[in-house]
């Protein structure tokens, strides 16, 4: 009988992976994937906007660098094996050097990266790359082999966000836990064929393939100087190699010539270029802050923001060294302008929401800390919101507050669990 039972769990199994396999749009090859097609666009629309808070959310100060970008990531996917993918593309505003793509066509590039082209064929070498990831169902593909970096954590709940540096009670490691975002390891065999088909893609749009050359050379220059901004942004998903550089000159000797597009690059980056500097104080001012240097960091963030006013991540460092100097009305009159510059941030909405309920400005505070929450779930807004909720006399919406921060773990997380268990409830 246990021989039967076996034999029939062995049939389920193989049919289960039967049916799991699909076709990859791209190289026409079988592949293992769970996710079907609609799962895959729903998961990809779920996951863009936390992702894009989680790392920097966008970049704003020059909206026209967004359009540019989106403009030639479309006509690379147009010529994709999977053009009716609801395609876009966003400039994060972010110093780290990556791109990415979720399932279904949603694909970010980071102001860092930008910055180190030279010219629009390399542009599209990262964007035809990961235009084929979201073609070929690699993340799909990755999800269903458990290689994601903990991904499910945005939809069930409290988001986590990158960690700049952690200092007196605006601590950023106090605002979230769980995952950074969705972001898959690719295996060697996903990044090769994303290579080659990228290349195909850049051919097929015009777009000299050399520029996929020397993006690699760029590529493993940084990685063989152990630059952490690099290690940290594209080579945590994208390993670069001698081998993917061979091959991509392979690939482009094979298809030798086409546009470059510099000058129409250069226009495009023109803003980002000259505000380098600003990026660099604000980059010198994280380092100062992290070391308690907090008087030089106000300096280099206050040359940073008289090169650049419209940049709302300086603004928000001064309110955060504001308030670690406890000059909370200065603070806040920073985290304003931040915001004024940037509304669909969240980060910034969390600290003034955080500063309104501590000089007794209930309703600001909790306009602001849901106003977050809308924009990023957090372990710090619930927190504050469970207080509030109390304040007001809410029991059962400050307990559903109280549940999401105690979910984060640590202090924040042991202080929410205390306030459950005076309330007569449990964390679950």
């Amino acid at each position: 009988m246990k021989r039967i039972v076996g034999y029939l769990t062995s049939l389920l199994l193989i049919a289960s992976i039967i049916t799991a396999c699909t076709v990859n749009p791209v190289t026409g090859d079988r592949q293992f994937s769970l996710m079907s097609t609609e799962q895959e666009l729903a998961i990809g629309q779920q996951h863009y906007v936390p992702s894009q808070q989680a790392q920097g959310g966008r970049y704003v100060v020059d909206p026209e660098l967004t359009l540019y970008v989106n403009q030639v990531g479309q006509r690379l996917a147009e010529v994709s094996d999977r053009p009716e993918l609801p395609y876009e593309f966003v400039v994060l505003n972010n110093d780290v050097p990556n791109a990415w793509a979720l399932p279904g066509g949603k694909m970010a590039i980071n102001r860092g990266l930008l910055i180190h082209l030279e010219d629009e064929a390399q542009l599209a070498a990262v964007l035809g790359h990961e235009i084929v990831h979201a073609a070929a169902r690699h993340g799909a593909t990755q999800q269903t082999r458990n290689v994601l970096l903990q991904a499910g954590m945005l939809a069930a709940g409290v988001a986590a966000v990158s960690q700049e540096w952690e200092y007196g009670a605006l601590a950023v490691g106090a605002l979230g836990v769980g995952a950074t975002a969705w972001q898959a390891r690719y295996s060697r065999s996903h990044e090769l064929e994303a290579d080659r088909y990228g290349v195909d893609y850049m051919v097929r749009t015009g777009y000299d393939p050399q520029g996929a050359v020397e993006l690699q050379e760029t590529f493993l220059k940084f990685s063989e100087g152990r630059n952490p901004n690099w290690l940290e942004g594209l080579f945590a998903s994208h390993p670069p190699s001698r081998e993917r550089m061979r091959l991509n000159q392979e690939l482009a000797d094979e298809n030798p010539g086409g546009a470059r597009n510099r000058d129409a690059y250069r226009r495009a980056t023109a803003q980002l270029r000259r505000d380098q500097p600003a990026y660099e104080r604000y980059q010198e001012a994280l380092s100062a802050a992290e070391k308690g240097e907090y008087g030089k960091a106000m300096g280099l963030v206050e040359q940073a923001i008289e090169h650049q006013p419209r940049e709302n991540l300086f603004w928000e460092l001064q309110g955060r060294l504001f308030a670690q100097d406890e000059r909370e009305k200065d603070a806040i009159a920073a985290f304003d302008r931040a915001i004024e510059a940037n509304p669909e941030f969240f980060r910034p909405l969390v600290y003034r929401g955080v500063l309104h309920k501590r000089q007794g400005n209930a309703r600001q505070a909790e306009n602001d800390l849901t106003a977050s929450q809308k924009l990023l779930p957090t372990q710090l807004a619930s927190y504050h919101l469970g207080e509030l909720a109390l304040e007001r006399g809410a029991r059962d919406e400050a307990i559903q507050h109280f549940r999401m921060a105690a979910s984060g773990g640590g202090e924040l997380g042991a202080a929410a669990e205390r306030q459950l268990q005076q309330l007569g409830a449990n964390a679950g």
